[in-house]
């Protein structure tokens, strides 16, 4: 029996893989200044260094909120993963393996609820008129599957982001590393807020990458969760529910194993969702499953994570342009990397807004 490509790797490289792996994840730190000194933001790079993508985020100025594209204009296969029981998506059917259509063109994430899913029309007009798309002879269809986070409660709810927003995220799209913290998708983006908004904290996007055996794996990421975040190495809370007095982390996973349960909170309040790429080949499968393996990225850096009121979406992509026959299992582990690096440099990049302190806010 003819052993394939998943098969033939063996575990020798893949140790020495992971270890160069967790080696990058530590590179090119930069400063996230605390109240009372400064702390290292994990990681380094970002989903740009994934040949075949841009990102362009659209911050709106009246209130936080906004929208991020990930473009890919040559098509990447696509794939995605829904955990959260609050979802609000847009051609994700499409994504499943089973289905006819191999690529897509763009991701939009969005903030918005669920009316923030018109800025993907935005981003199809974009496309159409640059005629990516597919070609149907009368017409070039872009794909651009879609997922939104709740950030109504920030600011004026009536504002929202909508078609023009998506389009004008497109128009901002570069191969350069994307800004983080509040802005796009996570300009209105908080967390820790299972004990009500009073005691939640800031949230943002972050966006990292790795590079192993000359495949490269990136992140991208809006945190907008109904748990606290944390440094998965140390254990220690980087923001999230504060004590009622606002002046303390409560430890949100602590205080219900405690018998402290929240007494109400409006259904999908939250979500945080994200893309993550490789420029691996990869089969539509192959992207569903990364896609599912970056989730445990969000597990070691989120508590509560996938909870009934969030909306937990990750898509994956993979642009092909490295050329490499894809090994699912060695992507897999730097998809959940990057994206737990990617939560972290969220966290440590957003800055505070009227009553939602960041994480700087509380770093000693």
């Amino acid at each position: 029996m003819e052993i394939g490509v998943e098969q033939r790797w063996n575990r020798r490289a893949f140790m020495v893989a992971a270890a160069g792996a967790a080696a990058a994840a530590g590179a090119m730190p930069a400063q996230a200044q605390g109240a009372n000194g400064s702390r290292l933001i994990p990681g380094g790079g970002s989903i740009t260094d994934v040949a075949g993508l841009r990102v362009g985020h659209y911050t709106d100025t009246r209130r936080p909120t906004g929208c991020t594209v990930i473009i890919a204009e040559a098509g990447a296969t696509g794939g995605v993963d829904v955990r959260g029981a609050a979802p609000g998506t847009r051609e994700t059917d499409l994504l499943n393996p089973v289905n006819m259509v191999e690529k897509v063109h763009a991701v939009m994430l969005a903030g918005g609820s669920a009316f923030g899913l018109d800025a993907a029309s935005g981003v199809m007009r974009y496309l159409e008129e640059k005629k990516i798309g597919f070609d149907v002879g009368v017409a070039h269809v872009p794909i651009v599957p879609s997922a939104i986070l709740f950030d109504l409660g920030v600011g004026d709810a009536s504002i929202r982001p909508d078609a023009a927003a998506g389009y004008q995220a497109c128009k901002s799209a570069t191969a350069d590393a994307p800004q983080e913290g509040n802005v796009g998708a996570g300009a209105g983006a908080t967390v820790g807020k299972l004990y009500g908004p009073k005691r939640a904290m800031k949230g943002g996007i972050g966006t990292a990458s790795l590079t192993v055996a000359g495949v490269t794996v990136g992140a991208i990421v809006a945190v907008n969760a109904v748990g606290d975040v944390l440094d998965p190495s140390t254990g220690r809370i980087l923001a999230g529910a504060r004590t009622a007095d606002g002046k303390m982390l409560l430890d949100t996973r602590a205080a219900i194993l405690a018998g402290d349960l929240p007494k109400s909170m409006r259904a999908g309040a939250a979500t945080t969702i994200g893309v993550v790429a490789t420029d691996a080949r990869l089969t539509k499968a192959q992207a569903q499953k990364i896609a599912g393996m970056a989730h445990d990225g969000l597990a070691r850096t989120i508590n509560p994570i996938h909870t009934m009121l969030d909306g937990d979406t990750l898509f994956a992509l993979g642009t092909g342009a490295s050329g490499k026959a894809a090994n699912v299992m060695l992507l897999g582990v730097m998809a959940a990397e990057a994206m737990a690096i990617a939560v972290q440099r969220a966290i440590l990049s957003a800055r505070a807004l009227e009553g939602y302190p960041a994480a700087v806010d509380f770093i000693a």
